[in-house]
């Protein structure tokens, strides 16, 4: 059975994890660091299963492939693949789901503290020489406490619900917003009454049609112009034109995005320009700690053997 891994180096970095166990299930598996678009059609020619994480798996290529039995993704988002076409076809796709909860967590705080402790600032300021300068006035950047602040998720999955419980020791209020579309949900409360009331608004949604540009310049406007907003989710949620156009107005306090719509922004990027100092902007990292790329490549092992063995595990088709 031919197998082939299109994109291994998205999840590895210079060889640091153990491929032992999907080895075994896949003794003939030929693993590619990185296949360009222009390569993919060959690489995957006669291959019964094709791994890949970002490599786009599409109607033609399903098509033009009848050996393909198993498209398997070390990734929670399936877009990068033709899941109509899959099914038409009788090919199997199946995804990961929960191995990166504490990474993202950790992430959305490391990024909601450097904001909040303005440490960046303060890092700056003090090699050129601000220490020496401030003689003991009061400091030239405002800190705020999270404790007593109010935090607002969208998007109350795994990941929502982690970085809500790390949220409520720091002593912050949570509040969830409803679905996106979705009818009314007890307990939880509509986008338009959740921004105004939150210091800090965390995304954690998937894309859809009812979440593209789910936060854009009339929901930025609702929000407290000292609100500080976090996406580690997709970057389409979030206009960035509008985010970039609200940070400079002052309208907000400051955000942290690790998504962008183009992955790599090769198109460029409103959020890239120097002079919003009171964004951070990170290549979609959050999920990235070692521990949690072992444990897509375990998931992916524990998919493939399941198929092998007849089983659905983690099937979306």
């Amino acid at each position: 059975m031919r197998a082939v891994f299109l994109d291994y180096g998205s999840v590895a970095v210079a060889g640091d994890l153990d491929l032992a166990r999907l080895r075994a299930a896949l003794p003939t598996l030929e693993i590619h660091e990185d296949t360009p678009d222009a390569a993919i059609d060959a690489r995957i020619d006669g291959a019964a299963v094709v791994l890949c994480n970002k490599a786009e798996i599409t109607r033609a290529r399903i098509a033009a492939n009848p050996a393909l039995q198993l498209v398997a993704l070390t990734a929670t988002g399936t877009n990068n693949v033709d899941l109509v076409a899959a099914r038409a076809h009788g090919v199997a796709v199946c995804n990961i789901a929960d191995y990166c909860t504490a990474s993202v967590v950790q992430h959305v705080f490391a990024v909601l503290l450097a904001l909040t402790h303005r440490l960046r600032e303060y890092d700056r300021a003090l090699k050129a020489g601000g220490w020496e300068r401030a003689d003991g006035a009061a400091p030239a950047y405002p800190v705020r406490e999270l404790a007593g602040r109010t935090l607002g998720i969208v998007g109350y999955g795994t990941l929502g619900r982690g970085v809500a419980r790390i949220a409520e020791a720091f002593g912050m209020q949570v509040l969830v917003a409803s679905r996106a579309g979705g009818a009314p949900q007890s307990e939880r409360l509509a986008l338009g009454e959740l921004l105004p009331r939150v210091d800090v608004l965390s995304l954690h949604c998937p894309i859809t049609p009812a979440t593209r540009h789910l936060i854009g310049a009339r929901q930025l406007a609702s929000m407290k112009p000292d609100a500080v907003l976090v996406n580690t989710a997709r970057g389409g949620l979030v206009d960035a034109a509008a985010l970039a156009a609200a940070l400079r107005a002052g309208q907000l306090g400051g955000a942290a995005i690790d998504v962008l719509e183009e992955e790599p922004p090769v198109h460029g990027n409103p959020l890239l320009a120097p002079d919003l100092r009171n964004l951070i902007v990170t290549p979609h990292t959050a999920w990235s700690a070692r521990e949690s790329r072992q444990r897509a490549i375990d998931e992916l092992a524990a998919n493939v053997e399941a198929f092998l063995r007849g089983e659905s595990r983690n099937r979306v088709v």
